[in-house]
């Protein structure tokens, strides 16, 4: 069974000695690179608005009269002055709304998510963060915390996910530089994968536990 470090403000390199053990399940599969990029690739397509927009020759106003006769002028017909092979006029085959998003299935979401968390327990770049030591606010004290812990070069970016009510953690990493602070339920595979090192809470870990639990059966 995997473990992770505890860390705790003010423990300094004493908090080495201290572990918490990893659910196996979650923190020891395999990784799957193809299931990792499909999950990536549907988190970051989900991200895109979607609200880019251009004009067809039916939406640009103007050019309802014909710009000259049709024979006669020596020059080529022409029907609009909106016509896309004028200046000004519509554009053809052109961006629309559209939603990029698409569907994996909890199964894969789950698998992939397992094999994020697994990377980082297999290479020591996970530990657990004793977030009640932070009653107040610190910044200073975060710090300290990440530097006790790794050096800058394997730290960053990191990664600090915390519980809803975890406030004085969540105070304390938001404003260090390259540190990044989210939810447990907030967390996707393209984040954890982002990320040099991840520091959870306890009651983070066990969140991201339980999204990683094998579906019942006949559930998508």
């Amino acid at each position: 069974m995997p473990d992770a470090q505890l860390l705790s403000p003010g423990a300094g390199a004493s908090s080495s000695a201290k572990t918490v053990k990893l659910d196996d399940d979650a923190f020891s599969a395999r990784f799957n690179g193809p299931l990792v990029h499909q999950s990536v690739r549907a988190e970051q397509a989900a991200r895109r608005r979607g609200t880019a927009s251009t004009k067809t020759r039916g939406l640009v106003s103007g050019g309802g009269a014909k710009p000259w006769r049709q024979k006669g002028t020596g020059r080529a017909r022409a029907g609009s002055s909106r016509s896309p092979v004028w200046t000004g006029g519509g554009t053809v085959f052109g961006p629309q709304p559209r939603s990029y998003t698409f569907k994996v299935n909890r199964k894969e979401q789950r698998a992939a998510l397992r094999s994020a968390l697994s990377l980082h327990a297999g290479r020591g770049s996970l530990a657990v963060l004793d977030a009640g030591a932070f009653s107040a606010p610190k910044t200073s004290q975060a710090a300290d915390l990440l530097d006790d812990w790794r050096s800058p070069q394997e730290l960053l970016p990191a990664l600090v996910v915390l519980a809803p009510d975890e406030s004085g953690a969540a105070l304390s990493f938001r404003n260090l530089d390259r540190v990044a602070v989210l939810g447990a339920d907030d967390v996707g595979v393209s984040d954890l994968l982002a990320a040099a090192s991840l520091l959870v809470s306890q009651a983070a870990l066990d969140a991201l536990t339980a999204r990683t639990a094998k579906p019942s059966r006949g559930e998508a």
